[in-house]
This record gives C-alpha cells, structure tokens and sequence, in this order.
C-alpha cells in the first residue's frame, strides 16, 4: 500500500476523533487541546493534497486564534485562575499526548511528501497549472468570483466578534460611563456658568 494513502488514513481517522473529542470534552481545556490536533490534522490532509497554503492558514490563522478561544471560554466562565495554576500539571499528561500526536503526524506527512516526490520526480502536484502558485491561484478565484462571499464571511465575522464582546462586558454600578446624547445636546448655556466673584473671597460648591 502506498505510504501516502497510510499516511492520508490515519490523518483522516485522527482528525475525525479529535473532532469528536472537540465537543464531548467537559473539560474546555481538553477541548482546546482536542481543537488543536484537529486543526493540525487537517493542515496535514492538506499537505498532502498539495495544497500547502491552506496548511499554513490552518496552523497560523485558527491554532493561533486557538489562545483567543480558549480567553473567551475563561472569561465566558469566570474560571478561578489561581485553581487554573494548581492544575497546570494535572493537564500536563494529556497535553503531551497532543504534543507526541502533532509530532508523529508531521514526520508522517513530512515522509509521505518526500516519498512521493523522490518516487514522481517532483514535489507536489499543482492544480492551478504551471508557473501559478497556491496563493496566486486561490488569490484571483477569491477576489473575483467570490468576492462577495468573501466580503460575507468578514461581515459574520464582526458581528460574532460584536456579541462576543456584549456577552462578556459587564456594567459596574458605581463608575461613571459616557453619554453621547448629553454630550451632542451640550450648549453653551448648559456647559458653562457665569459666576460673579468679589475680591478675596472664594467659590463654595
């Protein structure tokens, strides 16, 4: 059996349980670990398929807003970080399974990718044609033909950032807060007194 298509199932089987432990984890940070290796999962099917700047977004872009993810799920659930400290060595052991999990799939991708070059005579096979890259190629589809849902998925974006950010803000009773409607209808006869004062006397408020 061909490495590559070894390598392609045991990503594909990986990335489907981790996927799986994603949203039956009780624990959030087990999820966000889980998250993680179904993202790099999936970075690697891409690899494999050729497309290694999908790979790359995967890994840069979602892992890295895995840390903004697992903020929100702090502040979301008001966790206690001094007991969050005390069991860092709790989660220790489950986070080096992850660890040891990421590091077998990117040899094992790293090895299938180099098998099938050495055996083809090239590295990966290009979709978009010759000369063309992945971003190129994925550029000009993007920003002509699917602009619109491009500009659509920005759109869903900021308004989940927005509710994000409604859901976690929390109104102190006793700090004062701008009111934009008293500042816009602020005259000059509401913001300012006139007050006659004699000499050697002060204002008492």
């Amino acid at each position: 059996m061909d490495l590559q298509a070894v390598a392609f199932g045991v990503l594909a089987v990986v990335s489907i349980a981790a996927a799986i432990g994603v949203i039956s984890a009780r624990n959030p940070v087990h999820s966000v670990l889980f998250l993680i290796l179904t993202f790099f999962s999936a970075a690697g099917l891409f690899v494999l398929l050729g497309a290694e700047f999908l790979a790359m977004l995967l890994v840069v872009v979602y892992v890295g807003a895995v840390a903004v993810l697992f903020l929100f799920v702090v502040m979301m659930l008001d966790v206690d970080f001094a007991q969050l400290r005390q069991g860092f060595a709790r989660y220790m052991p489950f986070g080096l399974v992850v660890a040891a999990l990421l590091l077998f799939e990117m040899i094992v991708v790293s090895v299938a990718v180099a098998t099938r070059g050495a055996a083809a005579g090239q590295t990966v096979p290009m979709a978009a044609g010759p000369g063309i890259t992945n971003a190129e190629a994925i550029g000009q589809v993007l920003y002509t033909q699917y602009a619109y849902w491009f500009e659509a998925a920005g759109l869903v974006l900021l308004i989940a950032m927005i509710g994000a950010i409604v859901l976690t803000l929390h109104h102190r009773p006793h700090v004062r807060r701008q009111s934009v409607s008293r500042q816009v209808a602020r005259n000059r006869r509401s913001g300012m007194d006139v007050v006659q004062i004699k000499s050697g006397e002060g204002v008492s408020e």
